[in-house]
C-alpha cells in the first residue's frame, strides 16, 4: 500500500495526526528532499528504508515502490504542504493504477495555509476579496494560454502565487498589465512556519528591489491583494441585525 502524505507548510508540529501515524508506521518513506522538513523523519522507525526523491526522477519514485509492494511494505510518499497543489502526484497515481497497486491519500496543511496563518490575515474579507486564486507566474514550464498571471490579475482577487519567487521582476510586470494599481499591498512569505521564515511586507512596484534585498528568490510565497490592508467590511454572519438559521436578526 502507498500513502500519499501532506507533510504540512514546515514545522514538524503541522503535519495532521494521520499523517505522522502513517510515517510511524511506514517500511519505506519516500520524501520530497527539497521542501520537506527532514525533522518529520523522526517520526519514523529506526529500520525504515527512506529515499531523498529530490534526487530521485518519476521513473525511479516508481522502482522504490515496485520493490516494497513485492516485499509486503508499505510505503509513504512524503509531499510538502497539501499534496493536491503542484504535488506532481497525479503521474504518480495513474502509474499506480495501471500496475495494480494500492494508494490512499492523506491530506495536509497547504504553505498557503501557514503563511496567511504567519502574516494574520484572513484571504476573504467583505466587500475586498471573496475570491482567492492559486496560481503561478510562467517560467520554464508553460502556464496554459488562459491562466497567464496578467489575465487573471484582471480579477483583482486576492492571489498566492507559488513557484514564482525567482521571477520577481516578471511578476511585476505581469500584476500591473493586469490592472493591479502599483502601490497594491503584497506580502512575501519565505519558508512559511519554517523556523528560518522571513516576512516581507512591500508593494506590487516594490517587489523586486525588496525581495532581492532580502536576497529571497525561492522557497517563497507571493501573497496580492488589498486584504493585506486594513478596509473591510464587516461580516454578515454575526451581525445583530442579520437574520441566520440559528438566530433572528434584531430590529434596526
Amino acid at each position: 500500500m502507498v500513502h500519499f502524505v501532506g507533510a504540512g507548510p514546515g514545522a514538524e508540529d503541522l503535519i495532521t495526526l494521520r499523517g505522522m501515524k502513517l510515517i510511524e508506521k511506514a517500511d519505506v518513506i519516500i520524501y520530497a528532499g527539497s521542501l520537506v522538513n527532514p525533522g518529520l523523519l523522526k517520526y519514523a522507525k529506526k529500520e525504515a528504508e527512506i529515499h531523498n526523491s529530490a534526487y530521485m526522477t518519476l521513473e525511479e519514485v516508481i522502482d522504490v515502490i515496485e520493490r516494497a509492494e513485492e516485499k509486503g511494505l508499505d510505503t509513504v510518499r512524503l509531499h510538502t504542504g497539501d499534496p493536491s497543489i503542484y504535488g506532481a502526484i497525479r503521474e504518480q497515481m495513474d502509474i499506480l493504477k495501471e500496475k495494480g497497486i494500492g494508494f490512499d491519500i492523506c491530506p495536509g496543511v497547504s504553505s498557503f495555509c501557514g503563511a496567511a496563518a504567519s502574516l494574520k490575515i484572513e484571504y476573504t474579507l467583505p466587500e475586498v476579496s471573496q475570491s482567492v486564486i492559486i496560481t503561478r507566474e510562467e517560467g520554464r514550464t508553460h502556464v496554459p494560454e488562459k491562466e497567464k498571471l496578467s489575465l487573471l490579475a484582471s480579477h483583482q482577487a486576492t492571489m498566492v502565487l507559488f513557484l514564482s519567487s525567482g521571477m520577481a521582476e516578471k511578476v511585476r510586470e505581469s500584476l500591473i498589465t493586469g490592472g493591479y494599481d502599483k502601490n497594491t499591498p503584497v506580502a512575501v512569505v519565505y519558508k512559511a512556519t519554517w523556523d528560518d521564515e522571513k516576512i516581507i511586507n512591500t508593494t506590487v512596484d516594490d517587489l523586486p528591489v525588496d525581495m532581492e534585498k532580502e536576497g529571497i528568490n525561492k522557497t517563497a510565497l507571493i501573497i496580492v491583494g488589498n486584504v493585506l490592508g486594513n478596509t473591510y467590511e464587516r461580516s454578515k454572519l454575526y451581525d445583530p441585525y442579520f437574520t441566520t438559521e440559528f438566530r433572528k436578526g434584531k430590529e434596526k
